[in-house]
């Protein structure tokens, strides 16, 4: 069990150190992903973005979803969604999806593009994974853009869901996979839904941070 994202984080980054040698880029799905995307940032000095992905939720229960759909359109759908939603229905939840992605690459990103991927080892990154939608969505993305290599890296996982994963990226990193799996807060001390604001607080404290060590470098070079 991890006390929180943040011990999630660095035990993950001690997982992918042989990546550091790689110059990887870092994605993190935010909001739960970022506190340990931005641990793993730190650790292998690598670049690091939110990578904006929405699940397609049931119009009857939000919790649950059908799929999902990341910032570029790359798109997951279950197999058995057609026979549980309209078309129309599948088309407004993703067009509302949309919206919020929209709105969270302006809130999150400042609205600023994702950094170019295309040749270099992508790992992505978030609290864990459920369903595994928003990751499978992620990967769409990462394959399109051209990304060298793709890891997928997690705290917990469910065991099918990871086997499912593992097959679509050149490699899979999950540090706990639970024989019963319900959720991913059972794998966490401390877990609550985290919202814009600590976000934000998180990347003005990785921007504090790198100022603080590149201050810290210039003056040891004078």
């Amino acid at each position: 069990m991890f006390k929180n994202r943040k011990d999630a984080g660095e035990k993950l980054a001690e997982a992918l150190e042989k990546y550091r040698i790689e110059n990887p880029v870092i994605l993190a799905i935010p909001r739960g992903g970022v506190e340990v995307g931005l641990q793993v940032a730190a650790k292998l000095n690598a670049d690091f973005s939110l990578i904006i992905v929405r699940k397609l939720p049931f119009p009857d229960n939000p919790e649950a979803g059908f799929g999902a759909i990341a910032e570029n359109g790359s798109t997951f759908i279950l197999e058995n969604a057609h026979y549980w939603l309209a078309g129309e229905t599948i088309e407004r939840i993703k067009h509302e999806q949309i919206a919020e992605i929209e709105r969270r690459i302006k809130a999150l990103r400042g609205g600023n593009p994702l950094p170019e991927i295309a040749g270099r080892t992508v790992i992505l990154t978030d609290d864990g994974i459920a369903m595994g939608s928003t990751m499978r969505a992620a990967i769409e993305l990462c394959k399109n853009r051209k990304a060298g290599k793709i890891v997928v890296a997690v705290p917990v996982a469910g065991r099918e869901v990871a086997e499912e994963i593992q097959e679509k990226v050149d490699e899979l990193l999950v540090l706990e996979i639970p024989a019963y799996f319900r959720a991913v807060a059972q794998a966490y001390e401390r877990w609550y839904d985290v919202s814009d604001e600590e976000v934000l607080d998180l990347l003005r404290e990785r921007i504090r941070q790198k100022e603080k060590n590149d201050n810290e470098f210039q003056g040891l070079e004078a």
